[in-house]
């Protein structure tokens, strides 16, 4: 640790203001040893006698731990304090003991030192974190590059000691907030909540472990404050402070921070960090104009003062009068709208380190700017060219240096929000445009196409990073995508959500999939009944049958009439629409489809292939629904030998088909032969698609099923209450599967002679499947019959 950070580490754990923090460092620094109070004074902008007066208060602070400071006269108590601090420096004998490590993951800052013009609103920051629940920074007139980030940032980190509970920093623009939470808590406390849990619960079990103490939440660069941070807030408790960065402004319902450009003086002594000081003194009326050209914008000032380092040689005469003529070619774009004078000031100053990059450098950055504005994953070491790799580690070193790029860790970087504007800008004038946007496009749909239509967990951990990117190619530059690319970014988005479970993030993407797609394709195309059937079995799922059938039934039409009935395409047309009618009852019309799907595979794929497996499987389905048992055993057990066969024991289509010979088993009283199966079954989808998957709570209620038939309630019981929490969560309350819990459990609850909570969940049970499955689905007279029994036993 540095002399400078030692110090600032001191100022922190004594608790001194920002004022006397600033003091206290500036009259300790080695090179100050020497100098008098009213020079050092002079170089704090302040009065001597206001830094007597601030290291009085110093003093007395630190007397607290060292007494003998108490008794000592001022001349002597400089000395005296430098003395001490030098030994604990050292590691002497008088040092303090270790400080208890306190968690957090705050981003990298500036040295405190150079942190300046500020010190007001740190001050104000902290007082209002005191006393209020939540602080916005907003920018005056909805500037960027006024320092939000930072000013929070310092604030962190002057200020760790008072949060013992930990610092907690969470992107707003990176991937789900409560995501990241829940990540923190896990790496820090290690703490973690159930994977069946709901999001919101899994959150509140964190915040009610939480690390003792009072914890600062900050959530840096939101865009919307009720989608943000909203969900993800802690309870209502004092120990929890909340800062938000935001460019946009609330309403008063929020105590807010206005944070504008720095004042003059402050802008000087800004730059004066940064470039040599006998620089500026031969030019001091040019630097205080330099300062109001850039608008006093504490990032224009930054990147003009390390360019300004790295020219020794170049008079600020000849900087200002460049940067003139630049502003000058922007003219007509910075009249556009006068709140935002200053950015393009901002873009100019960009500019003159983008002149400092060569050409390579210049192109990597413009890629980079078409990520979204999250983390980016850059791996350098999977360029297979050795000189293409040395050019790209060359132009990442160069954008790094002069700090267009923001390294976040091993292969993972970051671009500020202007940055990026400013490299999409020089991008755009290139004639090369195109061609970079085009390729650009091209990568992320080969990332999108890895994401399968059931993604396990690893998948999920590996690709999440890649999200906000794709989904970027899709909201912003699906106009480059090839018309055979068009559809995969979107059904990869699709498809991660789904897999897990979330259909509502799923749904967007899956229809503007359709769309998008009929808008570039024409509605005779082969994507279009893809689009359609990906879109028909999101709907199946979440139980909207009435709105699946058409689109299956469009996908089909269209199939048959671009590809033939003789294509693979169609039997997965074919198939689809018969599993819709298995699941709306309609059987009769759902057998002829299967056989026939289960015919074509067999024909055009031969007998060895996993989609002859699924028409086997799917086909054995109907026959035990309409209790063919016989000829519903022999399928099972033909499609898990396939499966086995094609994919191995460990995939979730293995567990499907367990499952599914299972439930024969039980439909046909062989219990002891069903509950291995069940148990193999659970314990293959949690450790492949995690606890929080509609799969797994379907296994629970199959498991739980069982236990009731062997009269084991007592292990039913809680199995059913698990399925059911998940499967109202995963798939919400109206869901036919949520009615087949219900109906389980009320079942559980008539044969332990718990009437009085069975009645209800009958009801409900009824309820939801004639409201989706309608009265004469073979469920709903299922239901309604379990009920009637119900009845007369419970009520004669």
């Amino acid at each position: 640790m540095q002399w400078a950070e030692f110090l600032a580490t001191e100022a922190v754990t004594h608790g001194l203001s920002p004022e006397q923090t600033a003091a206290f460092v500036e009259r300790l620094k080695t090179v100050n040893s020497g100098k008098s109070e009213a020079k050092v004074a002079s170089e704090l902008n302040i009065g001597a006698a206001a830094l007597k007066k601030r290291m009085t208060e110093v003093y007395d602070k630190f007397a607290q731990s060292y007494p003998e400071l108490a008794n000592s006269e001022s001349r002597g108590k400089l000395e005296k304090l430098r003395a001490c601090l030098t030994v604990k420096y050292n590691g002497g004998q008088d040092a303090h003991p270790t400080i208890k490590e306190i968690h957090q993951n705050i981003p990298p800052a500036v040295p405190f030192e150079k942190f300046v013009g500020r010190e007001a609103e740190l001050e104000k920051l902290h007082q209002q974190l005191q006393t209020s629940r939540q602080v916005a920074i907003v920018a005056v007139a909805g500037m960027g590059g006024v320092g939000k980030t930072e000013l929070a940032t310092q604030y962190a980190k002057q200020h760790l000691q008072n949060y013992q509970g930990g610092v907690c920093w969470l992107s707003a623009q990176g991937i789900d907030v409560g995501i990241q939470i829940l990540r923190f808590a896990e790496l820090k406390f290690k703490l973690i909540a159930p994977d069946d849990w709901e999001l919101a619960d899994r959150l509140r079990y964190c915040w009610q472990n939480w690390e003792k103490g009072e914890v600062l939440l900050v959530f840096d660069d939101l865009t919307d404050y009720k989608k943000q941070v909203q969900p993800y807030l802690p309870p209502e408790s004092p120990r929890f402070k909340v800062l938000l960065t935001t460019r946009q402004e609330f309403d008063r319902t929020l105590p807010q921070l206005p944070l504008g450009v720095l004042k003059p003086l402050a802008a000087m002594k800004l730059l004066k960090s940064l470039v040599d000081r006998e620089r500026l003194k031969s030019e001091p009326w040019v630097a205080r104009k330099i300062c109001k050209f850039l608008g006093y914008l504490p990032l224009a000032l930054e990147l003009v003062g390390r360019y300004l380092d790295t020219m020794p040689d170049l008079s600020l005469e000849t900087l200002l009068k460049r940067i003139e003529k630049k502003r000058l070619e922007h003219k007509a774009v910075a009249k556009a709208n006068p709140l935002m004078r200053y950015e393009y000031g901002v873009a100019e100053a960009f500019a003159l380190s983008w002149e400092q990059l060569d050409e390579k450098a210049q192109g990597v950055g413009c890629w980079l700017s078409l990520f979204a504005l999250a983390d980016i994953p850059l791996s350098v070491e999977a360029i297979e060219d050795d000189e293409e790799q040395e050019l790209w580690e060359k132009a990442i070193a160069q954008l790094r240096k002069l700090h267009l790029i923001q390294w976040q860790s091993k292969g993972i970087y970051r671009l500020h929000p202007l940055i990026r504007q400013f490299f999409q800008m020089k991008l755009d004038k290139s004639t090369e445009a195109d061609e970079v946007k085009t390729a650009f496009a091209a990568h992320m749909v080969k990332v999108a196409k890895q994401i399968p239509q059931q993604p396990n967990c690893e998948d999920i951990f590996n690709l999440t990073s890649a999200i906000p990117h794709i989904a970027e190619v899709a909201t912003h530059l699906s106009q480059y995508l090839s018309d055979e690319d068009l559809i995969w970014p979107f059904t990869g988005l699709g498809w991660f959500y789904q897999g897990q479970g979330l259909y509502q993030q799923a749904k967007p993407w899956l229809r503007q999939c359709v769309k998008i797609a009929e808008n570039r394709l024409g509605l005779e195309h082969p994507d279009i009944a893809t689009s359609l059937n990906n879109l028909a079995a999101l709907y199946k799922y979440t139980g909207r049958y009435s709105e699946a059938e058409p689109l299956y039934q469009q996908a089909l039409e269209l199939t048959k009439r671009l590809l033939g009935n003789n294509h693979p395409i169609f039997a997965t047309s074919l198939n689809n629409l018969a599993e819709l009618y298995r699941y709306t009852g309609r059987y009769s019309e759902a057998e002829p489809l299967y056989q026939q799907a289960l015919k074509l595979r067999q024909r055009l794929l031969g007998d060895n292939h996993p989609d002859v497996a699924n028409s086997l499987s799917n086909l054995a389905l109907l026959y035990d629904f309409t209790k063919r048992y016989s000829e519903a055993e022999l399928l099972f057990q033909q499609a898990l030998e396939l499966k086995k066969h094609l994919l191995g024991d460990n995939h979730p289509d293995i567990a499907i088909n367990l499952n599914n010979l299972a439930a024969l088993y039980k439909s046909t009283g062989r219990y002891s032969e069903a509950e291995p199966l069940f148990e193999q079954a659970l314990e293959l989808r949690q450790r492949l698609l995690g606890d929080n998957h509609p799969d797994v709570a379907s296994s629970l209620n199959n498991l739980a099923s069982l236990y009731c038939s062997t009269r084991h309630f007592n292990e039913g019981e809680p199995l059913f209450m698990q399925a059911l929490e998940l499967q109202k969560r995963l798939l919400g309350d109206n869901h036919p599967d949520v009615a087949t819990t219900l109906n389980n459990l009320a079942g559980l609850y008539c044969s332990t002679g718990r009437f009085n909570e069975g009645e209800p969940l009958f009801q409900q049970a009824l309820a939801i499947c004639e409201r989706t499955l309608g009265v004469g689905h073979p469920d709903t007279i299922m239901v309604r019959g379990n009920y009637a029994r119900f009845l007369r036993e419970a009520y004669r």
